[in-house]
């Protein structure tokens, strides 16, 4: 069971790196200087927890509720998705008047955050694992880290090569969903 906290933690902290969130709360920290402070990662961390636990939820919901040949096709289904998004190029332009209200940057961030890779891992796990508590607690905390990392680093973050660690991890995703979709119909075993 403890293995479902550490897989998410992990699985939700890579599949977050180099995310639309974590770019938003680089930007804002650099764009804003010392006024991108601690409010600004406390509402980082704040929306990642929230989404992280809904996505855990919503994947302990659906758990409760289906056959688990159809639970493992759903994860299939949430990792193919994961996938795709995190395949999927972010050609978001610079701001060129960073807001300073923490609730829109807020709702920004709960709206990126439902539909982006980490939290479909985070649901995949959480409606497989049998612990979704554990599952939910762990990618929580992995999506809290990615805002803490993007945090850090304000002004380099872009300068690493998150393209190809998106890539990565995209392919990974839709390659396990494959697998684990021909598994659940019986073509691989």
């Amino acid at each position: 069971m403890s293995g479902s906290f550490f897989i998410a933690l992990v699985l939700a902290f890579l599949t977050a790196i180099g995310g639309r969130d974590q770019l938003l709360i680089a930007r804002l920290r650099a764009a804003n200087g010392s006024r991108g402070g601690l409010p600004l990662l406390v509402t980082g961390i704040a929306c990642a927890l929230a989404t992280g636990a809904l996505a855990a939820w919503a994947g302990g919901y659906v758990d409760a509720m289906i056959s688990d040949a159809a639970e493992t096709m759903l994860v299939a289904f949430a990792l193919g998705l994961a996938g795709v998004e995190l395949l999927w190029p972010n050609r978001e332009k610079h701001m060129l008047e960073p807001t300073r209200s923490l609730g829109a940057i807020g709702l920004v961030l709960l709206a990126r955050q439902v539909s982006d890779g980490p939290r479909f891992v985070i649901f995949a796990l959480a409606a497989n694992s049998g612990a979704p508590l554990l599952t939910g607690i762990g990618g929580a905390l992995g999506g809290a880290l990615a805002i803490v990392l993007g945090w850090s680093l304000a002004d380099t973050l872009e300068s690493l090569p998150l393209r190809p660690v998106r890539l990565g991890f995209g392919i990974i995703a839709l390659i396990s969903a494959v697998v684990i979709g021909l598994t659940a119909r019986g073509i691989v075993v």
